[in-house]
Formats: structure tokens, sequence, C-alpha cells
């Protein structure tokens, strides 16, 4: 996702559960908590499992409320209080 205003990549977003894509749930990530891994070649994220279940995450069916500020902060405060970063 990326911040309308600053042009910056505000959000990942990651999806995992279901099966072929039936039933997945949506996961968005703040960018400040990937770090890109050359040896992986990819992003990895320092969360378990259990965290990123207990994450905020929509649905295919549903919408993210992108433009309501209280929907990113939530996002925002979740990932800061499981990983001390922000």
């Amino acid at each position: 996702m990326v911040e309308k205003r600053s042009g910056h990549v505000a959000y990942a977003v990651m999806s995992f559960g279901g099966f072929l894509g039936m039933g997945s749930s949506y996961h968005p990530l703040p960018w400040n908590q990937l770090t890109y891994e050359p040896a992986q070649g990819g992003y990895v994220v320092d969360l378990t499992r259990e965290q990123l279940e207990g994450a905020p995450t929509y649905s295919a069916s549903e919408a993210p409320r992108w433009n309501d500020p209280t929907y990113s902060r939530g996002i925002d405060d979740y990932y800061a209080s499981v990983s001390g970063r922000r």
C-alpha cells in the first residue's frame, strides 16, 4: 500500500491461511517491520506465527478502511506493541 501524499510504501499486505486462495486472510504489515534479507532473496519479519495470526486482518470480501486514520493507527500500534519497533 502506498501512502498517497508522500508516495512512500506504507504497508505490505501478506496473505496466509486458506487453501488455493480460498479462506485466506490479508494482514497489512507496516513497511518498517520488514527487513530485506539478501541470502533469502526477499523480505523477512521478526515476528512469530502467533503474533501474525493475532494481527489486524481483513478478508477478500471486505475492503480495508485505508482512508480512516484510526484503522492504520490500529495496525501500527499493534505491531509496535509486539515488536518494539516504531
